[in-house]
């Protein structure tokens, strides 16, 4: 089944992922290119939006998009920058603000009988982010929408399907934001909103069948979300002829490697459980750097799952847990504007002696859609609801170099922390949780003894897709009983710190 497909070009925008998201919350499907990479085969798309962009439209280093193909040609939605670019461009004027305009603001004038704003009354709330404004419409611009301090907040241009907004609709300040995508979508572009999770899961089986065929394929189990997904709809497509590896590279969380191998099981996947512990301790030796962390346990992983994929025979494709986020964020600077923060370990990561073909069954849907997925495939909601665990496991989150007794440090403390938030009933509502030992002994008294040992920072927040974070304002009696039992009953820690950092600017991980 053909779907309505909606073209996202990105100018750098921390929101771009956001109107993706948005986008097929109404269940209609997007894709998110670099402004510069805008696809040949635009036929394929019938809307296109303009992301914003940390850049100005009237600076020298303004991002110029080839809308030839485009303009006039499509609905357009230009969010932002996109909308400063129209009118900068086009025969209107862009100059700075007087005060920056970023925050909460209201719509104060709504121009009547436009379907654009069509369910949303003056006073809705929408969310500002930017330093320029439009003072003057393109040619043939038309206002629709202003705020108190933005005359120019909307507008369409007269013979096109092209809209303009200077707000950000795909962020949850702007309260009837879902609603103006849905009108620009549906009521003005004309698209079907049939993209939903039994549609992806109809379709992608199909496609594995067809791909892959009476092949055998070799997947990495990983304990999380998105490789158990990724094995249950190969599992459907393939059955038997899909062989699942699960490493316990001695950085999982205490007692899982176990308990997930139990799961597996359960749930009739072809699992084979290898412990590597030791492997992976002896390749980070003395490392401290967090890259060079990385890319040791990248390897390592790499080795071992070569070894045992050797044991196979007749094994052509390797299958990966990617999702789509993976494959925006390791599109460098170059390739667009969304720069790349850490390596992703495992986009691109297959070196060249593993002579094996890729299937990434999940690269084109996010996070969120991928629990969805899962639910579909009547996958235990304990197992999709698990929280977020980096590829690396505690060899990040223990800071400078790693040793057993660290790790052993620190599988304790973990465990008190998340076995806590389940017994209070906070596990649910945090969207990532886990612990940090820090390089640095502190001075401490038990009993009548003068102690000198760790400190441990516990981390918790809330997010939609970690790509944007808030700490979580855990209670009081929880940190301070967490904190007792931690020092009580860990041996080397006497020191319990609790990290209230937002993302940005600091990550959800430490390194």
């Amino acid at each position: 089944m053909q779907h309505d497909k909606v073209l996202i070009l990105d100018f750098g925008s921390q929101y771009t992922q956001l109107i993706a998201r948005r986008v097929r919350e109404l269940n209609i499907y997007s894709e998110i290119h670099p402004f510069n990479k805008i696809p040949a085969n635009l036929d394929e798309y019938k809307a296109v939006i303009l992301s914003g962009s940390p850049f100005s439209v009237r600076g020298d280093e303004a991002l110029h998009p080839d809308l030839t193909d485009i303009r006039g040609k499509k609905p357009l939605l230009a969010v932002c920058y996109g909308a400063q670019y129209l009118a900068h461009f086009s025969g209107g004027n862009v100059a700075p603000s007087n005060t920056r305009e970023y925050g909460r603001a209201n719509l104060s004038f709504i121009k009547s009988n436009e379907p654009f704003f069509a369910h949303i009354h003056t006073g809705s709330q929408v969310w500002m982010s930017h330093s320029d404004t439009i003072q003057e419409l393109p040619t043939n611009g038309v206002l629709i929408g202003s705020t108190h301090d933005v005359k120019n907040a909307a507008y369409r241009i007269n013979g096109e399907e092209t809209y303009a907004i200077q707000f950000h609709p795909e962020v949850y300040h702007t309260t009837d934001g879902k609603q103006l995508l849905e009108n620009f979508l549906v009521s003005i572009a004309g698209l079907h909103q049939d993209w939903t999770p039994d549609s992806f899961v109809e379709e992608t089986v199909a496609f594995l069948k067809e791909k892959v065929g009476d092949d055998k394929v070799v997947l990495g189990l990983s304990g999380g979300v998105d490789s158990t997904v990724a094995a249950v709809l190969l599992n459907k497509a393939i059955g038997k002829n899909l062989y699942c590896i699960f490493v316990n590279n001695g950085l999982l969380r205490k007692n899982e490697f176990q308990s997930v191998l139990n799961q597996y099981e359960g749930m009739g996947l072809n699992v084979k459980g290898v412990d590597a512990s030791q492997r992976f301790l002896d390749a980070l030796a003395g490392i401290e750097d967090p890259e060079l962390k990385r890319k040791a346990i990248g390897n390592a992983f790499i080795e071992v799952f070569d070894d045992e994929a050797h044991k196979l025979t007749d094994v052509k494709w390797l299958a990966q847990g990617t999702i789509y986020p993976d494959v925006i964020e390791s599109v460098s600077a170059s390739g667009g504007p969304s720069a790349t923060i850490k390596s992703h370990h495992n986009v691109g990561g297959l070196p060249d002696f593993m002579k094996l073909k890729i299937v990434e069954p999940l690269r084109a849907i996010f996070k969120d859609e991928v629990r969805r997925v899962g639910a579909t495939l009547g996958i235990d909601p304990e197992l999709l609801g698990r929280h977020p665990f980096p590829g690396p496991g505690l060899g990040i989150r223990i800071l400078g170099d790693i040793t057993a007794e660290k790790v052993r440090i620190l599988q304790e403390v973990d465990a008190i922390f998340i076995n806590g938030l389940k017994e209070w009933g906070l596990y649910d509502k945090v969207w990532q949780a886990g612990a940090m030992l820090l390089p640095v002994n502190s001075v401490g008294v038990m009993g009548d003894e003068r102690t000198y040992e760790k400190c441990v920072a516990l981390r918790a927040v809330e997010s939609t897709d970690g790509m944007t974070a808030d700490w979580v304002n855990l209670p009081y009696e929880f940190l301070q009983k967490t904190s007792n039992d931690i020092i009580n009953k860990v041996k080397g820690v006497n020191r319990v710190v609790y990290d209230i950092s937002s993302k940005p600017p600091a990550t959800i991980e430490w390194e």
